[in-house]
């Protein structure tokens, strides 16, 4: 059944049908379609243009298809153009007549717009859960490792110390602002376009207002052609997909360098890893490598779908229909990373000897040893020289800071005295930077308190 033959006098080509259809992915939403379709024929009813039994038979035909669709019963295939055509088709089959009352005061238009609100909203809340799940492993990790010493790096060159927990604190935060988008997201795109028609409205007396409470929107959309042809709130979820996908990608790509050999920070879990079909010594971080190479997928779809919308027109057109593919498969995507991820680093091993040996053998307290000079009135310009000279001293003999005598010290600047060691020591370097934002752990358990707050709003 198409819903727009009667102005034709032949069959659309085969061809042109397969090539105009969209069943064969906005099945996806066929229960936001279905719920969709029961507010609307709710409000006719209210309003008059139905009547009671009209309604009734409607919405439990309605309920019968979506029952039927979930457990198999019915199968959607592909002799109908869309899903709305589908539903519609069955819905008539079942139970004749008032079936055909269903489309009353609607378009697709508005339909279309409608379906992928409600499905956009019911994923955001789904990727939500997973960031929320994501959020709440980090935290464990931050709690366990408030003095696990490491390296902190600029320019990929080891810089200061640092601990595990803060460095895995400003993820939490960056995964904390991913949250906060698709919060926005969600609220922007929350108001209701049923009603506005193919983009013109409607001659019957809709109550558009009670249609948006019905399905938990805030309001109805307040222009009949921006309801139908708005895809910003798409652009918007590619948008926050996107950095939710760099965020993760930005961490695979630490993970990767930290299970290498080189580095023996961590070593992952054998369920997230891979072997080598020729060289048996193999264990392969995939999972972070693939979460690394999704990213450009994602990125993908946003600029497919801000091309598509660049050139268009008011009201719709059909290069709309793009806007569902690409944004199923970024959402399948980001969901599917962030399962995997949180799965990844709640079973990897960390290795806590390893990352201080590496923080001390960086000169990562060189700072520190120049703080120390200035403490004892030396001018930072010269303090941060005679550090110098300490460095190139030890990189010669291939020692670090913590392995100089005190006469090698003083032979370079004899204001060094024996507290110098401990000035330098991984513990004292990180345990006095207690800013905030800092790494020392009397901060940090105040980040660990708030983050627990945060975790623990409804």
């Amino acid at each position: 059944m198409k819903l727009w033959g009667g102005r034709f006098t032949k069959e659309t080509d085969q061809l042109v049908h397969n090539f105009n259809a969209s069943i064969g992915f906005d099945q996806k939403f066929y229960h936001q379609d279905i719920r969709g379709s029961i507010a609307h024929v709710t409000m006719l009813a209210k309003q008059g243009i139905l009547t009671g039994a009209e309604q009734d038979a409607i919405i439990a035909g309605l309920s019968g298809i979506e029952q039927d669709i979930a457990n198999g019963t019915l199968v959607i295939d592909g002799t109908q153009e869309d899903i709305h055509s589908f539903v519609e088709a069955n819905l008539i089959a079942r139970i004749g007549e008032t079936g055909k009352k269903l489309h009353t005061g609607r378009s697709r238009n508005d339909q279309v717009a409608l379906d992928m609100k409600l499905y956009i909203r019911d994923e955001i809340a789904a990727m939500d859960e997973l960031l929320f799940s994501l959020l709440k492993e980090l935290h464990l990790l931050m709690k366990e490792h408030l003095t696990t010493y490491m390296p902190g790096f600029t320019h990929l060159q080891k810089a200061q110390p640092v601990t595990f927990a803060h460095h895995i604190g400003a993820y939490f935060e960056m995964f904390k602002r991913d949250r906060s988008r698709l919060a926005d997201t969600k609220a922007r795109l929350n108001y209701c376009p049923l009603g506005a028609g193919a983009l013109a409205g409607t001659t019957y007396p809709l109550d558009r207002d009670y249609t948006a409470s019905l399905l938990d929107f805030a309001g109805a959309t307040q222009n009949s052609m921006d309801s139908v042809s708005d895809r910003d709130y798409l652009i918007e979820l590619l948008s926050a997909s996107s950095t939710i996908m760099m965020h993760l990608s930005r961490f695979c790509e630490e993970i990767i360098l930290w299970n290498s050999n080189e580095y023996r920070f961590i070593t992952l879990d054998d369920a997230y890893s891979t072997g080598s079909s020729i060289m048996p010594q193999k264990k392969n971080p995939d999972i972070a490598e693939l979460v690394r190479g999704k990213t450009g997928r994602v990125y993908g779809a946003l600029i497919s779908i801000l091309t598509t919308m660049k050139g268009l027109p008011l009201a719709y057109n059909k290069d709309m229909q793009e806007d569902k593919e690409l944004t199923f498969d970024a959402i399948d995507t980001v969901k599917g990373c962030l399962a995997l991820f949180t799965g990844m680093i709640s079973t990897m091993t960390i290795h806590p000897e390893v990352m201080e040996a590496s923080a001390k053998n960086g000169f990562t307290n060189a700072t520190d040893a120049a703080d120390y000079l200035v403490n004892h009135g030396v001018p930072f310009r010269d303090a941060h020289g005679i550090v110098g000279q300490l460095v190139l001293f030890c990189e010669q003999k291939g020692i670090a800071l913590d392995d100089m005598t005190l006469e090698e010290y003083q032979a370079i600047s004899p204001v060094f005295e024996a507290d110098i060691f401990d000035a330098i020591r991984m513990e004292t370097c990180v345990t006095k930077r207690n800013t905030l934002g800092a790494p020392g752990p009397a901060v940090m358990e105040q980040v660990i308190v708030r983050n627990e707050a945060y975790l623990n709003e409804v």
